[in-house]
């Protein structure tokens, strides 16, 4: 039998905000379900090629799109791996930022953090000084920070670290990509990865990275990479439509059918409808403010993640509480993460959620709430 806030088969679709996994539409789901495939046959390559070119769409890139049957976390390590320097400077506002720095020092770099609060966002000025004064080759630096809302501006970010003749920007969009605007070649971004569990809405398994021709250069270079996460390798057999290692079938099925969905939708639509359930948030948070309940979005204003919004709640008020009580009316949101669990609730307004969905959650949290 399902807990109550556990989500689950019997489940009605709509009620999940949980910023990670998120739901997945029935029809993406039913496509799990197909026959599998020799993932070295000749359907794989007509299979791979389909993708490829969704995922070119989508990333707004010429760029080969590799589908790694990882987690996110996974092409992280990847993209250590092929950094081909040893010494990082890591961009930490949260837990999945430091957890970039942390790979980094697993991995045997030399890894300096620019650590700002959690909460804020980095300051590309500050990364510029930082850059001028240390001898640098790979910036990594999270877009959307899934533990605090904050939507760091990669684009400018980015700008700063090209005007360094050789250094290059990793980016982790886990909870920003099809959420947020990325823009792969025109912003210069030399390796962006992402996972399939979050605004991309489909099952957890696979995770997605592009590799700019610079960061090619690099895994060239590069020793002690090992073998499974070898970018060299994955460019290599996304050039035939094929894959280094057994993939993720199922999930491939999938994220076919979930392509074509969001690119009917139009990617500056998809954003826009992200934009406004993020905003319908905010506004709730400040009507609750008003009738005395003194919540606050922990994200700064400019600085907010469409797919996520972390709300501090009362002193006083055990977060947690908040989210055992939402479950047992049959709502699934999240709980505060790492050092903001005690304090704040999390939601996932991600995926195929709409502002009327949202509108039915945010409308069952105020009486929870108060």
């Amino acid at each position: 039998m399902n807990q109550p806030n556990s989500g689950g088969a019997d489940a009605p679709f709509g009620r999940f905000f949980l910023p990670g996994p998120t739901e997945v539409h029935p029809d993406v789901l039913a496509a799990q379900s197909r026959p599998m495939i020799s993932h070295r046959g000749a359907g794989i390559q007509v299979l791979m090629r389909e993708l490829d070119e969704g995922l070119q769409a989508a990333f707004l890139t010429k760029r080969h799109v590799y589908l790694s049957t990882s987690s996110a976390t996974g092409l992280m390590e990847a993209a250590i791996l092929n950094s081909g320097r040893r010494r990082v400077l890591a961009l930490v506002n949260g837990a999945f930022s430091g957890r970039f720095a942390k790979i980094g020092r697993a991995c045997g770099l030399e890894v300096d953090e620019y650590e700002v609060p959690w909460g804020e966002a980095h300051d590309p000025e500050e990364l510029r000084k930082r850059l001028s004064s240390g001898d640098y080759g790979t910036v990594t630096v999270v877009h959307s920070e899934t533990s605090t809302g904050v939507l760091n501006d990669i684009r400018s970010l980015a700008a700063v670290v090209r005007e360094q003749d050789d250094v290059i920007i990793m980016v982790d969009s886990v909870s920003g990509f099809s959420a947020a605007e990325v823009r792969t070649d025109e912003w210069g971004l030399d390796f962006l990865l992402t996972g399939s569990q979050k605004a991309l809405a489909l099952p957890p398994g696979v995770a997605f990275g592009v590799a700019s021709d610079r960061m090619l250069r690099r895994s060239a270079e590069s020793t002690g990479k090992g073998f499974y996460f070898d970018l060299e390798q994955f460019e290599s057999n996304a050039e035939k439509y094929q894959s280094p290692s057994t993939p993720a079938l199922s999930v491939m099925f999938a994220l076919q059918v979930q392509l074509k969905r969001i690119l009917s939708e139009g990617l500056e639509a998809r954003w826009a409808r992200h934009t406004a359930m993020a905003e319908r948030t905010y506004a709730w948070v400040d009507e609750m403010r008003d009738a005395g309940v003194a919540l606050e979005v922990v994200a700064p204003e400019g600085y907010r993640s469409p797919a996520v919004t972390a709300v501090r709640v009362p002193e006083g008020v055990a977060a947690p509480d908040i989210v055992k009580a939402m479950g047992a009316r049959g709502w699934v949101i999240g709980g505060g993460y790492g050092k903001l669990k005690p304090t704040s609730i999390r939601i996932g307004h991600m995926g195929e959620h709409t502002v009327e969905e949202l509108d039915a959650l945010l409308a069952e949290l105020t009486e929870v709430v108060r």
